[in-house]
């Protein structure tokens, strides 16, 4: 069974930071990509950050210049570090990982449950 943990949401002021992280568990074979989401209410899902298997790193416009995405292959965990953060950023983070096991020869991507950041004075 392959399980993702995420945490590290809260209650921030705008111009505070968060660290999240994910940790992903289970039978695994390879990683290709390791990624944060968000989804605001009444907004669709958009992607934050993203990391591949060899250290490339993608942004959405919106996060460039605040947010880092990073990882830890040792223990199959990456994070990511928000600064500067606006009430815009306010949404469920939810973490996001496209790996291979014994169960699917093709990438398949698995979700974590979600947390929430609040970023309000």
């Amino acid at each position: 069974q392959v399980q993702l943990v995420e945490s590290g949401g809260g209650l921030v002021q705008p111009g505070g930071s968060l660290r999240l992280s994910c940790a992903v568990s289970g039978t695994i074979f390879s990683i290709n990509v390791m990624g944060w989401y968000r989804q605001a209410p009444g907004k669709q899902r958009e992607m934050v950050a993203q990391i591949t298997s060899g250290g490339s790193t993608n942004y959405a416009d919106s996060a460039k210049g605040r947010f880092t995405i990073s990882r830890d292959n040792a223990k199959n965990t990456w994070y990511l570090q928000m600064n500067s953060l606006k009430p815009e950023d306010t949404a469920v983070y939810y973490c996001n990982v496209e790996l291979r096991n014994q169960f699917t020869v093709l990438p398949t991507s698995y979700w974590g449950q979600g947390t929430q950041v609040t970023v309000s004075s």
